[in-house]
């Protein structure tokens, strides 16, 4: 691992700065790991840029897949860094509260290599289109295509916004597709397939079938929870009575004793009577079970007893 040479980095301070505006009690914990796992390899990079960047010369025909890995974390200069750990503060905490940290994880986790991988299927597809085989050489670092991704779910989860693209408002439906070209004009040395990989990802989570995928991949996985799916209103206790043992629901015949509606609501209406003779107090201070309660039978001479402390109450 080398450590970068640098003088004070203004875009680092920068982005210090802002975090610290923020506060780190205010941002999630995947989020805040993102931030400092991206600012630890720019300072402390595990290769140069030029042995961590990602192209399909690399990865594909000289078979170095580690980048995939390593790509997405390194940034060339603090201002790229800089533009995109903001980015990503403000997409991650709106987006991991909403999804939870965990199933957030696995987004950025699954993303950043997916993104790789359509970034190169573009680049192949342009050297095929085009004939040109400059392509296979364009080499890319940076998070942005994750950015574009997690900003395709972000418009997804909070739809009906509006967003200012050069000062120009822009229905967030489109601003993702608006800022791709836009940045693209302002700053032609950025990566167009880097980006435009990023948004078919999150396309491909928000309405083709990776969500699907993900879910069915993490359904053995037990701290997994999909983001969808309502949670049991007792389940944020779990962890506070560990000594508790789940019981299976109860049967219907277990809370009718196999009667009809109608035996119910006599029943029901027995028992009532039974216990405003009793003054609301159970036989022989019994607990009784759950479901419909049949008391016992009584002889003539208990029925006559219960008819005059009636009589005596009036």
């Amino acid at each position: 691992m080398e450590r970068r040479q640098r003088g004070v980095s203004a875009g680092l301070l920068l982005l210090l700065y802002q975090i610290s505006q923020v506060g780190l009690q205010n941002i999630p914990c995947v989020t805040l790991g993102v931030l400092v796992l991206n600012i630890f390899l720019f300072l402390n990079p595990v290769r140069p840029l030029s042995e961590v960047c990602l192209s399909v010369n690399e990865a594909v025909h000289r078979k170095n897949w580690q980048r995939l890995l390593l790509a997405p974390f390194h940034h060339a200069d603090d201002w790229h860094l800089y533009y995109n750990m903001i980015s990503m503060l403000w997409k991650g905490i709106m987006l991991e509260r909403k999804l939870k940290s965990i199933w957030f994880a696995y987004i950025i986790a699954v993303f950043s290599l997916l993104i790789g991988v359509v970034y190169m299927v573009l680049e192949l597809l342009l050297v095929i289109i085009l004939d040109d085989p400059s392509y296979e050489m364009n080499c890319g670092v940076g998070f942005s295509g994750v950015l574009f991704a997690l900003k395709v779910l972000n418009n997804h989860y909070n739809p009906g916004r509006v967003s200012s693209v050069l000062g120009l408002p822009i229905s967030s439906k489109y601003a993702c597709w608006v800022e791709l070209v836009a940045i693209h004009l302002i700053s032609p040395g950025t990566s167009f397939a880097g980006h435009l990989a990023g948004i078919l990802v999150g396309l491909m989570y928000t309405m083709g079938p990776l969500k699907k995928i993900m879910q069915a991949c993490a359904a053995g996985i037990s701290f997994f929870t999909e983001p969808n799916r309502p949670r049991d209103y007792y389940s944020e206790y779990y962890g506070y009575y560990p000594d508790y043992q789940y019981r299976a629901p109860r049967s219907y015949f277990d809370y009718t004793g196999g009667l009809t509606e109608e035996e119910q609501l006599e029943r029901a209406v027995l028992n009532s009577l039974n216990e405003r003779d009793f003054g609301g107090g159970t036989h022989n201070n019994e607990r009784r079970p759950y479901g419909f309660w049949f008391p016992p039978e009584h002889s003539e001479e208990d029925i006559r007893r219960q008819r005059l402390r009636r009589f005596d109450r009036r």
